[in-house]
């Protein structure tokens, strides 16, 4: 059962199904540049999507909005510190303002970062930074629990294929975001901390999603059976020297983010400091209005409270579920905030390089106003990592009604799956890591 009540609501509409098709051909069959009020059920993505709580409302009103010394910035500090165990903060606008910040300040041209699996921004500010992406996810069966964990035996071999010097730091996503939103065990954590330790770089967790992680250790890993989340959530953060955070997601906020950094590294915490300066504001704001800092600050609570992040992880199974039944092929357990259905099982016909996960996007758009996105290869190009695509549920948005449209159109495109053609890309950017947002595609005969 859901943990909270509607208390202000949204119109929606399901335009006809002649306008979704003139809605899509003019977007360039990206539905990233469909606008909002053309789709009905929008699972594009969780980050800043999501309904805030009336505590978030009310603490919109005591933002203080001063330039420098904002006292709205200190009790994000405050709140950060308690719920993960950083006392010392960078702020930014969102999690890839961050991601500059930090990646800018840490990866120098000709260097290699492993991750358990990049997303997309990451591996884009890597590569902008000059550095080297690499993907270092563990092999897993469909029933291992924590099957977004990272091979930190593959950190070691590239540490001795490169040099150890050419590896400023391990950076380990919570949950892993590219790999169907699976989870990351404390064991694992505990590896990759030993591992950077070995090689002398630093461990970075991407820790945007560390309330559902922490969620699922508390679940599925025996050490801490009966724990808090709460108290999970700061363990599984201590690992880290420094943390990028986006508060779109377990911030529970519509916009902003920050890096977190230890104490004991001024030189890091510095460089990031005036990173931020130079690209986000003034180190008490960061690109953020003092009413989005108080929000931030209430949602971190917020999200390690077991109610709300229990009914958060039931609704992604329930949407799960509910696809299983009429016979959509998904990566399971399901994972936190994402439901990721496996397009290249469900459209067999389409091949790779006509990207069926992008055919199966514009197909759910068409039948039934459902807006996802493709994590395949139009996303990663030439990176050999599954078709997927990913249903993102905003937080505390929609209901099983929803859901149930959601269902019920792949069931109608599963039923014409053979009529649907593959795609290829007209016109796209300069940047292949950040292609799928913006490339323009057409339908093949």
């Amino acid at each position: 059962m859901r943990a909270y009540k509607a208390k202000s609501v949204e119109r929606i509409e399901l335009p006809d199904r002649g306008a979704r098709e003139r809605h899509l051909r003019e977007a360039g069959y990206n539905v990233f540049d469909l606008d909002a009020e053309a789709v009905f059920v929008d699972l594009l993505t969780d980050s800043g999507t999501g309904a805030m709580s009336d505590e978030q409302w009310a603490a919109l009103h005591r933002g203080d909005e001063s330039y420098a010394g904002s006292e709205s910035f200190q009790n994000l500090e405050t709140a950060v510190e308690d719920v993960m165990g950083f006392s010392r903060i960078v702020p930014a606008h969102q999690g890839r303002g961050a991601e500059n910040v930090l990646y800018g300040a840490l990866v120098a041209e000709g260097e290699y970062v492993p991750n358990n699996t990049h997303f997309d921004t990451t591996r884009a500010h890597v590569v902008n930074a000059g550095g080297e992406p690499v993907d270092c996810p563990i092999e897993s069966d469909p029933g291992d629990p924590f099957q977004g964990n990272l091979d930190t035996d593959a950190v070691r071999e590239l540490a001795s294929e490169v040099g150890a010097e050419r590896i400023p730091a391990v950076v380990v996503t919570i949950t892993n975001n590219s790999l169907a939103g699976q989870p990351v065990s404390i064991a694992n954590l505990r590896a990759a901390r030993s591992i950077a330790d070995e090689i002398d770089a630093r461990l970075v967790i991407d820790a945007c999603r560390f309330a559902e992680n922490a969620y699922f250790v508390a679940q599925r890993e025996a050490e801490f059976e009966g724990e808090s989340v709460a108290s999970v959530a700061r363990e599984q953060l201590s690992m880290a020297d420094a943390i990028v955070m986006s508060g779109k997601k377990d911030g529970l906020a519509n916009v902003g983010g920050f890096v977190g950094v230890r104490e004991n590294d001024d030189e890091l915490y510095e460089q990031a400091r005036q990173r931020g300066i130079l690209f986000e504001g003034f180190s008490t704001y960061g690109g953020m209005a003092g009413r989005d800092l108080e929000a931030m600050a209430v949602g971190l609570r917020e999200a390690v409270e077991k109610p709300y992040i229990e009914s958060r992880v039931e609704q992604v199974a329930e949407l799960g579920e509910l696809l299983q039944e009429v016979g959509v092929p998904i990566r399971t357990p399901t994972g936190g905030h994402a439901v990721y259905v496996d397009a290249g099982e469900f459209l067999p016909s389409i091949p790779c390089e006509q990207f069926p996960g992008q055919a199966l996007v514009c197909a759910l758009y068409e039948e039934g106003g459902v807006r996802a996105v493709e994590l395949g290869e139009l996303a990663f190009p030439g990176e050999e990592r599954p078709q997927l695509v990913r249903l993102c549920l905003p937080r505390r948005t929609y209901f099983r009604d929803h859901l149930e449209h959601v269902a019920e159109t792949f069931a109608a495109v599963g039923d014409r799956r053979e009529e649907l053609p593959g795609y290829e890309i007209v016109d796209e950017p300069a940047m292949a890591e950040l292609r799928h947002f913006s490339a323009d595609l057409q339908p093949l005969d």
